[in-house]
């Protein structure tokens, strides 16, 4: 009988807030938001359609601004628009990648006619969309090594930022041909550091702080998260004796401190400035502002490390087969949601961390989630082909599914037995990038086998140009019809 009472609560609630609304108690607004963050919501997400038209996994999403189209790329290398609403893809265009799209963005202000993308190539591209309808891609930079994420300045229709796995953040300006500045990050060391092919951070993931655009996180092949002030940048282009630049602040739980077996695949800024880390085979955290150990956390007293405040933790999810993101969901940022190795979508609530929603979003793994700007709906992908949206569209509110202790279990023993293994961060990336290609295997996509050797080649021209300083004699460039 619990789970009826419970039901009644949650919808006796729902009553109350618009019977407040009626008198004038409550703002339209207001209720809204109330409803869209309660739990009875979010329990009641399930599938509510699926967008099929990629020929590989999906690996990135997002909404305009207004919520009404969806951004796809995909191991295909197409970009798809959608209509999400009615299922209809409204625009396909080949992204001019030579090798597979990880990230998608819409350029605000552009009537959604621009979009930034990154892929595995190293390649950091715009396409125009025309009045004609037709599409225009060039590339505006690009890294040696993949291009997992871009962030794009809020509010701007000009400027965006890459991260790549050789350690460097460009800043684009889209008015302009080329990257105009730039950031490096380095291992935390106590003595001199050269910047050289073993130094550099493989970087995953950026973020740009809400409450200070100049602020942006960045996360890679090491525990801690940094956060750089843009305003201290490096001019492009890079030579080769560009010096590591001095994050303001870092991030990382206690327990992972210089410990060398863990790295950031995810990170997000939520609208307080609250800054959420996921990381390979570990957990995910929350952490304040004042949790920080400021710019060089090697220096910091172990009396001084056992007075900070532990952050926010939240388990049951798996994280190590591919790189994937972490979100925030709710009009206020009340929950955390993250794909799992194990398929399914998990959502917490963001005070303590107790898991609400689980839910099976792939066959195998799900990568990444989305947010509508504007009403509680998240898109996922995976190794599937296809983008899921989850609406609130239960008549039921849903308990947790039977088996998922099973599951988190499984989840954690996994996660353990590995951690047994002591590894370096470039072992661990490239492990990572082999798990990844044996799940897309498992999807019957057939590439050419010269991509199988693609990453050693990478890391080889990545030292080559730092010694040589011979950025454009080994680049491809692709042509788009």
């Amino acid at each position: 009988m619990a789970r009826p009472r419970r039901r009644n609560t949650e919808i006796g609630d729902g009553f109350t807030e618009i019977f407040n609304r009626e008198i004038g108690f409550s703002h339209p607004i207001t209720i809204s938001r109330r409803i869209s963050a309660s739990e009875g919501i979010v329990k009641k997400l399930d599938l509510y359609g699926k967008l099929n038209g990629h020929e590989g996994c999906v690996n990135a999403v997002e909404f305009n601004s207004t919520g009404d189209v969806l951004v796809s790329g995909s191991d295909d290398r197409q970009i798809m628009l959608w209509n999400w609403l009615s299922g209809s893809r409204t625009l396909s265009y080949p992204s001019g990648h030579c090798e597979n799209v990880f990230q998608t963005k819409f350029i605000p202000f552009t009537d959604d006619r621009t979009i930034i993308t990154s892929g595995a190539d190293g390649q950091v591209r715009l396409g125009q969309i025309l009045e004609n309808g037709k599409v225009e891609t060039k590339r505006l930079g690009r890294h040696h090594g993949r291009v997992y994420k871009l962030a794009v300045l809020p509010g701007d229709p000009n400027v965006f930022y890459s991260c790549g796995e050789d350690g460097f953040v460009q800043h684009f300006d889209i008015r302009s041909n080329s990257a105009t500045m730039v950031l490096y990050s380095s291992p935390f060391t106590q003595g001199c550091r050269r910047h050289h092919s073993s130094s550099r951070i493989r970087l995953n993931s950026i973020a740009i702080d809400p409450r200070n655009s100049y602020y942006l996180a960045v996360g890679g092949s090491d525990e801690y998260a940094r956060v750089y002030d843009t305003r201290r940048g490096q001019l492009a282009p890079v030579c080769r004796h560009v010096l590591p630049d001095a994050p303001v602040n870092t991030f990382c739980p206690r327990h992972l401190r210089e410990t060398n077996s863990v790295h950031v695949t995810g990170l997000a800024y939520s609208k307080a400035g609250e800054l959420l880390v996921s990381y390979n085979d570990e957990l995910i955290y929350l952490f304040e502002k004042n949790m920080g150990y400021g710019p060089s956390p090697v220096s910091i007293s172990p009396e001084k490390l056992q007075e900070m405040e532990e952050p926010q933790v939240y388990t049951g999810h798996r994280n190590a087969q591919t790189v994937k993101g972490v979100k925030f969901f709710g009009p206020n940022d009340e929950y955390v949601t993250s794909g799992s190795d194990c398929g399914h979508i998990f959502i917490w609530k963001k005070k303590g961390g107790k898991l609400v929603r689980a839910m099976v979003g792939d066959r195998r793994v799900v990568n990444q989630l989305e947010s509508h700007p504007h009403i509680p709906l998240l898109a996922s992908c995976g190794i599937e082909k296809s983008v899921k949206l989850w609406t609130p569209m239960s008549n039921d509110v849903f308990s947790l599914p039977e088996k998922i202790e099973k599951v988190m279990e499984l989840n954690r023993v996994g996660r353990e037995d590995q951690s047994r293994v002591t590894l370096t961060p470039d072992v661990i990336m490239h492990v990572l990038r082999l798990q990844r290609r044996q799940t897309s295997a498992f999807t019957e996509r057939r590439y050419v086998s010269t991509d199988i050797g693609s990453d050693d080649g990478n890391d080889a021209h990545f030292i080559a140009s730092l010694v040589d300083n011979d950025d454009e004699s080994s680049e491809r460039e692709c042509t788009v019809s």
